[in-house]
C-alpha cells in the first residue's frame, strides 16, 4: 500500500538527486548529442542505483544509524574507514565549490540585469556568507528553508518545461561523438549520487525492506525522467555550438541563461529560469552544507554552538570558498572530481563491503540483488573503468 512515509522517502531521494548538477547537464553532453546522452544517463541510472541496493544490503548487517564510515570500518577495518573518510570529505568540498561557484555566477547574472557590476569574487563571499549562517542556525532552519525552496523548485520546472518545450527544434537532437562521452561520465555519476542518504532512510522505514525497495526504485527513477525532459527542452531550444561554447566557460550557469535568453525572447522563461538556476544552487548549498558541517562535528566531536560552532563553520566553508576564489569557474570540472568520489564511496566500496559481508554473515535473506558475486565483481570492474576514464579525460 502506498502511505506518505513512501512518498517522504522518494522526495528525499529526489531532492538528494536534483540539485545545482542538473543545470549542467545539458551543457556537460552537449558534445555527445541527445540520444547518446539518454543512454549514457540510463546506464549511470542502473549503476548507481545498483551502488544503492548494495550500501542497504551492507546496512541491513548492521545495527540501525550506521553510517558509511562505520560501514566501511566494520566490514573492511582501519583501511576501509581511511578510504571512506577521505572519499566523503572530497566529494562534500568538491560538491561545496561546484555550488558556491556557480551559485556565485547566478547571483552575478542577476545583479547585472539590474545593471549592478560587481567582481565575481564578492558574489562568492556574499553567497557562501549569506547560506552559512542558515547552516549555523540548525537542521529545523534548514529544513523550514529548505521546503518552500523544493516546492518552487519544482514548480518552476514544470513551468519551464512547459513554456521551453514549444521551441524546441527536432533536428537538433542528433548522436554526438562517443568519445566525448568521458568528459560527462563524471557529472552523471554525481547527478545520481543520492545513495548516501540511504542509511537514514534504512533508519526511517525502521528495517521494511519491501517499501525501501521501492522508495530506491522510485525515487531514482523521477530524477532520471526530469534529467531527460530538462536534455530535451535545453538541447531542443538551443543551438549546439552555443552548449558546447559553455563547456569551457567561466561562467556556464548564467551564460546558460543569457543564451536561452538570446535563443527563444521570451521575458517570463528567462526570468523562470533564474529562478529556478538561484533555487537549484540554494538547495543543493545547503543539502551539502549540512552534511559536511554535521560529519565534522561527529568526527572531530566538537559541539555546534560557540567558538566549537564557529570552527566547525570555518572549517566546513573555508576550503571550497578559497578554491573558487583562486579558480572562479571550477563549477563543472568540481562535479566532476564528486563524481570520481562517488564512483569510489557509493559504487566501488559498497560492492568490496557487500562481499565481504556475504563472507561473513551468510544470510542470503538480505541479498537484494540477483546474480551473486559476478554482480559484485562486475560493479567493481565498471567503478574501475569509470575511474580511469575520469583520469584519461583530465
Amino acid at each position: 500500500m502506498f502511505n506518505s512515509k513512501i512518498l517522504g522517502g522518494i522526495l528525499l531521494i529526489v531532492g538528494t538527486s536534483i540539485g545545482g548538477g542538473m543545470l549542467a547537464l545539458p551543457v556537460a553532453t552537449a558534445e555527445v548529442g541527445f540520444l547518446t546522452s539518454v543512454v549514457l544517463m540510463v546506464l549511470c541510472w542502473l549503476i548507481m542505483t545498483t551502488g544503492a541496493f548494495l550500501i542497504l544490503e551492507v546496512n541491513l548487517r548492521l545495527p540501525a544509524g550506521s553510517n558509511m564510515v562505520s560501514m566501511a570500518k566494520s566490514t573492511l577495518g582501519l583501511p576501509g574507514q581511511i578510504v571512506a573518510w577521505i572519499a566523503y570529505l572530497v566529494l562534500l568540498y568538491s560538491l561545496l565549490s561546484a555550488y558556491i561557484s556557480g551559485g556565485s555566477d547566478v547571483f552575478n547574472g542577476l545583479l547585472q540585469q539590474v545593471h549592478i557590476h560587481v567582481p565575481n569574487w564578492v558574489t562568492a563571499l556574499l553567497f557562501t556568507a549569506l547560506f552559512s549562517l542558515v547552516v549555523y542556525s540548525g537542521i529545523r532552519t534548514v529544513d523550514i528553508v529548505n521546503r518552500g525552496l523544493m516546492f518552487g523548485k519544482l514548480g518552476v520546472y514544470l513551468l519551464l518545461v512547459c513554456l521551453i518545450f514549444p521551441y524546441i527544434h527536432l533536428p537538433v537532437f542528433h548522436v554526438g561523438a562517443w568519445s566525448s562521452a568521458t568528459g560527462c561520465l563524471m557529472i552523471l555519476v554525481t547527478s545520481f549520487g543520492f545513495a548516501s542518504i540511504v542509511p537514514s532512510l534504512r533508519y526511517y522505514f525502521n528495517d521494511d525492506v519491501q517499501s525501501l525497495r521501492r522508495v530506491i526504485w522510485l525515487g531514482s527513477l523521477i530524477p532520471l525522467i526530469c534529467y531527460i525532459l530538462w536534455n530535451i527542452v535545453i538541447m531542443g531550444a538551443l543551438q549546439h555550438d552555443n552548449l558546447v561554447s559553455l563547456l569551457h566557460s567561466e561562467h556556464a550557469t548564467s551564460g546558460l541563461n543569457i543564451a536561452l535568453n538570446a535563443a527563444i525572447h521570451n521575458a517570463w522563461i528567462s526570468s523562470f529560469f533564474g529562478f529556478f538556476t538561484s533555487i537549484c544552487m540554494i538547495t543543493a548549498f545547503l543539502g551539502v552544507s549540512l552534511g559536511l558541517f554535521d560529519f565534522l562535528a561527529d568526527g572531530l566531536k566538537l559541539k555546534k554552538q560557540g567558538i566549537q560552532g564557529q570552527t566547525i563553520l570555518l572549517l566546513t566553508f573555508s576550503p571550497p570558498l578559497v578554491l573558487v576564489l583562486l579558480s572562479p569557474g571550477i563549477y563543472l570540472n568540481a562535479l566532476g572530481y564528486a563524481g570520481a568520489c562517488c564512483v569510489i564511496l557509493l559504487l566501488m566500496l559498497p560492492a568490496i563491503m557487500a562481499w565481504k559481508g556475504r563472507r561473513v554473515t551468510k544470510k542470503d535473506d538480505i541479498l537484494l540483488l540477483p546474480g551473486g558475486n559476478i554482480v559484485l565483481l562486475s560493479v567493481v570492474i565498471i567503478s574501475i573503468v569509470l575511474l580511469y576514464l575520469a583520469i584519461a579525460s583530465n
